[in-house]
């Protein structure tokens, strides 16, 4: 009999990895304290001094841009909706090109779309998986109106050289820094990077407020137009004397006074997840690294990395199974995570399809069923296979990504988690068909 467990052997581990949850007496202090004002929320969506929100919204704001080193916070329900809103703020038009990583969740790429915006994707680097800069370069043009970078996976994006880039053909950078917070580039937080940094607070990272999410930036301007397009803009643009009403169609992108109060906490609470991340990936990085054909990719100088995920790269060559069958086999060696049960092992190959590749870039229908805002396009757009090659050797061969090393993940369970790789290695030949 099969010594693998998805033979029929023993897995090596049937207890549950433990949950990632760190709310405690703090937030549930906050809540109360906010339940017995009576006040969930302050927003109002007309001039008014309740426009920008209630006294743990203001606080949460001002807290964040303290720790982020940032002149400007702008509370949102998502970093969905912050994307969407640093986008108008731009001032992004139909047919306005914006350059856009491949490899990312949706939102990252999709927020053009909402204001008739063109996305056109640049590939990644093969070591960092961030926007390659020289693709970058390839993909401008006359209507290239903004960049989004991401910071994937936690790593900060190619700061100097992007910067560099931009401004010398004067294109605003998004940094999308969903999975980043707490990394840094030269002493400088991610998110904070670029002209708009936009971090997420929904309930699976690094602090979280359930929903939600948080806009910076330096821009006295621009963080204006952001908080307008939160809250109704079109409402309030009159009576508080905004004259450019480019994009000023606002939204209900509120964060409520409860989950503000969350965030307050939760953000006293980075440093310590952040530092119990980086520890715990060290460990496995240089355990698991001692398998042929598995390493830990590069850390880009100077910065450090936040490991939403933690990333690895699988050379099917040296192994001599492809990396499906590999991932499956250890996956099938270990369990669940407590309260992500119907998930599945939180291990996985390829992290996502590049987005080019969705039925809403290959059929070309966005907004509307005529094909706007593709149709706006000065030139034929194409987002055939084959359009970014890096994104897709890393998603169809390379990549694979765990969250294991999570707080508060113990030395023995990620022992649990090299033991699974090792005896999956030393028995590979049972996967070979």
């Amino acid at each position: 009999m099969s010594e693998l467990a998805i033979f029929g052997g023993k897995p090596v581990r049937k207890k549950l990895f433990p949950a990632y949850t760190f709310i405690g007496i703090e937030e549930k202090a906050a809540v109360n304290r906010v339940m017995d004002s009576g006040v969930l929320s302050r927003f109002l969506g007309c001039w008014h001094p309740d426009f920008y929100g209630g006294t743990e919204i203001q606080a949460f704001e001002k807290e964040w841009a303290e720790y982020m080193g940032i002149k400007h916070a702008i509370a949102v329900n998502s970093c969905t909706s912050g994307l969407q809103a640093a986008v108008g703020a731009l001032g992004i038009s139909p047919g306005d090109e914006v350059i856009v990583s491949p490899f990312t969740m949706a939102a990252s790429a999709t927020a053009p779309l909402l204001y008739g915006g063109i996305p056109v994707f640049a590939d990644i680097e093969p070591e960092y998986f961030c926007l390659d800069v020289e693709s970058v370069r390839q993909k401008i043009t006359v209507r290239t109106k903004a960049i989004i970078v991401v910071d994937i996976f936690g790593q900060p994006y190619n700061v100097q050289a992007l910067n560099v880039l931009a401004k010398e053909y004067n294109i605003p950078i998004i940094e999308d820094c969903a999975q980043g917070p707490g990394a840094q580039f030269q002493g400088r937080y991610a998110g904070t990077l670029a002209d708009i940094g936009v971090y997420s607070l929904n309930y699976h990272k690094h602090i979280h407020t359930g929903e939600g999410g948080m806009i910076v930036t330096n821009n006295d301007d621009l963080a204006e137009r952001m908080r307008l397009i939160r809250n109704h803009a079109e409402a309030v643009v009159e009576d508080k004397g905004t004259e450019d009403l480019v994009n000023m169609v606002g939204f209900n992108f509120r964060l409520t006074e409860l989950q503000a109060a969350i965030g307050r906490e939760q953000l006293k609470k980075l440093k310590t997840l952040f530092d119990e991340r980086i520890k715990n990936c060290n460990y496995l990085n240089e355990q698991l690294s001692k398998i042929p054909g598995i390493r830990s990719p590069g850390l880009r100088p100077d910065a450090t990395h936040a490991y939403y995920l933690h990333p690895f790269l699988f050379d099917e060559a040296k192994v001599g199974v492809h990396r499906d069958i590999f991932i499956n086999a250890v996956k099938a060696e270990l369990p669940a995570t407590a309260l992500r049960e119907l998930e599945g092992q939180q291990i996985g190959v390829g992290y996502t399809k590049p987005l080019y590749l969705l039925p809403l870039f290959q059929k070309q229908i966005a907004i509307g069923s005529k094909g706007f805002p593709f149709t706006t396009a000065s030139h034929l757009l194409s987002y055939e296979k084959g359009l970014c090659p890096v994104a897709e050797d890393l998603y169809e061969k390379k990549l694979f990504t765990h969250e294991f090393m999570r707080p508060p993940a113990t030395r023995e369970d990620l022992n649990d988690v090299i033991r699974a790789f090792q005896k999956v290695y030393e028995h590979r030949n049972e996967l070979i068909f």
